[in-house]
């Protein structure tokens, strides 16, 4: 079976057959066998490639690393657990934001906390502007899933509602920005995603708690990993059900 994660990798990365081939030492037809085939390069070739393209070696050969050792590489991702997003150090989030260079993806509903900080939407034009994808995912104010979560969390009517267009207005100037997309969402919010290159915080989601007072984790991608990649692929699969935003 074709392998078409390792196939789109590459072409979104702009790598060719006979760059990966140099940098693995290998024949070109060989890498050809890898994508149209589905074989599994040796361990010291997987890593030079995920290292390349900047994947996971778990997410480009899921069949290459045994559960044991996905297991031991997930718990190693986990940099620290906070017992709520209210208590992550500002400068963990300045620090994670200003390295940021290739991708930045946000999934919530409003995400209000991020454009408290002055320089956060001009932040993301700059990145943009030297090549940085982003991707911004916001709740659909309209959606009945932004109704009822407003209503777990026993806001009062209408107030999610209200924060979103509030947060909204903060990100106007990034709506004609080249690399900058957004999009609205209206499916159940198991988890907020906040992704920056590398590095992940992901707020996790308890009934009845404001986002700020539930848990959240700090994770950073391993080459092997699954726990990044989970959320990782999540917030794609949310990407893609997601329509263009208008406001």
């Amino acid at each position: 079976m074709p392998n078409e994660r390792l196939r789109d990798t590459l072409l979104r990365n702009g790598l060719t057959l006979q760059q990966v081939a140099e940098v693995t030492d290998v024949d070109p037809k060989t890498v050809e066998r890898w994508i149209t085939k589905g074989r599994i390069p040796y361990p010291k070739h997987r890593h030079k490639i995920a290292a390349m393209a900047r994947e996971s070696e778990s997410y480009l050969w899921p069949d290459s690393v045994s559960p044991e050792r996905k297991a031991q590489t997930a718990a190693a991702e986990l940099v620290s657990m906070f017992p709520h997003r209210n208590a992550i150090p500002t400068d963990l989030w300045d620090r994670i934001i200003g390295k940021s260079e290739k991708t930045i993806d946000v999934l919530a509903h409003a995400a209000l906390f991020l454009v408290e900080r002055p320089r956060f939407t001009k932040d993301l034009i700059t990145k943009a502007e030297t090549g940085a994808k982003i991707r911004l995912l916001f709740g659909d104010p309209d959606s009945g899933s932004v109704r009822i979560r407003g209503e777990e969390e026993d806001l009062g009517d209408g107030t999610l509602k209200a924060r979103i267009h509030n947060a909204l207005t903060y990100y106007r100037p990034l709506r004609n920005v080249d690399g900058v997309e957004i999009r609205f969402h209206d499916t159940t919010l198991y988890n907020s995603v906040f992704r920056f290159d590398d590095e992940m915080i992901v707020n996790t989601h308890a009934y009845g708690l404001q986002g700020a007072h539930a848990p959240a984790l700090h994770l950073r991608r391993l080459s092997v990993g699954g726990l990044f990649e989970t959320y990782a692929e999540s917030f794609e699969a949310v990407w893609n059900l997601a329509k263009p935003a208008v406001f």
